[in-house]
């Protein structure tokens, strides 16, 4: 796998501004996990399509590579590591939010930083 398309996708994770309105943001692990519990987050335009299980993993693809990782929820936040394909995403917690039951809204540095948004499906 290039460096280039391991660059893109670390890019298509967090590299969206958080500019979009009508999201509201998910306080608690309950919460989120009723959102995507069953559901597969998908954001097309990378092929990423991802499972956040309640059990602590994450698994998917993206661009054709396999994802893997860890997620944890901590005072308030998605708190994740993962792997794609050999290609360490470090770890990091994040805001998230939702819009109605069909996007969810990924924002790095406890929402300090860039975001990245996912239908779920």
């Amino acid at each position: 796998m290039t460096c280039l398309l391991r660059t893109a996708l670390a890019i298509a994770i967090v590299a969206t501004p958080a500019v979009a309105e009508g999201f509201e943001p998910i306080r608690d692990r309950e919460t989120f996990v009723e959102l995507v519990q069953g559901r597969e987050l998908s954001l097309p335009l990378f092929r990423i399509r991802l499972q956040v299980l309640p059990d602590g993993r994450i698994e998917g693809e993206a661009l054709g590579w396999g994802v893997k990782g860890r997620w944890s929820w901590n005072e308030g936040y998605f708190c994740r590591d993962m792997d794609w394909s050999g290609m360490p995403i470090e770890y990091n917690c994040q805001l998230v939010e939702a819009k109605g039951s069909d996007q969810v809204r990924f924002t790095v540095d406890k929402g300090d930083g860039r975001s990245a948004s996912f239908s779920l499906r």
